[in-house]
């Protein structure tokens, strides 16, 4: 079981719902997926080449923990392209969540965007 919770990463806000900023589909299983479901995305190095598909992490901040399903790639390597809905590449510590998540951790509204965080296989 891999576990990271020794270093804090960074917790990101994305939507991966259909016209989302996310952009194109979700790389694990081309669908597109409802803010009010709790998935992410991963950072090139941790997606592992999709081994992380459809898998689930436990995502901890705020004195709180939720459980979230890998369903797609945070590009930290090409990036600025249509399928990336023209975004910079993606730092090597992200943690890219839906509004769920979020909203699980119980962290304010106003407060959504940018979050340290640990995480672990589910």
């Amino acid at each position: 079981m891999f576990s990271n919770s020794f270093k804090p990463h960074q917790l990101t806000l994305n939507s991966f719902e259909k016209g989302g900023d996310g952009g194109g589909p979700s790389e694990c299983d081309n669908q597109y997926h409802s803010d009010d479901t709790p998935v992410i995305a991963l950072s090139t190095g941790w997606f592992k080449n999709r081994s992380r598909c459809l898998h689930n992490i436990t995502i901890s901040a705020n004195g709180k923990r939720v459980v979230a399903m890998v369903v797609d790639e945070c590009d930290s390597t090409i990036g600025c392209d249509e399928d990336h809905d023209y975004q910079p590449p993606c730092s090597n510590n992200i943690v890219d969540a839906s509004k769920a998540v979020w909203g699980a951790l119980g962290v304010p509204h106003n407060q959504w965007g940018g979050l340290e965080i640990t995480w672990s296989d589910a």
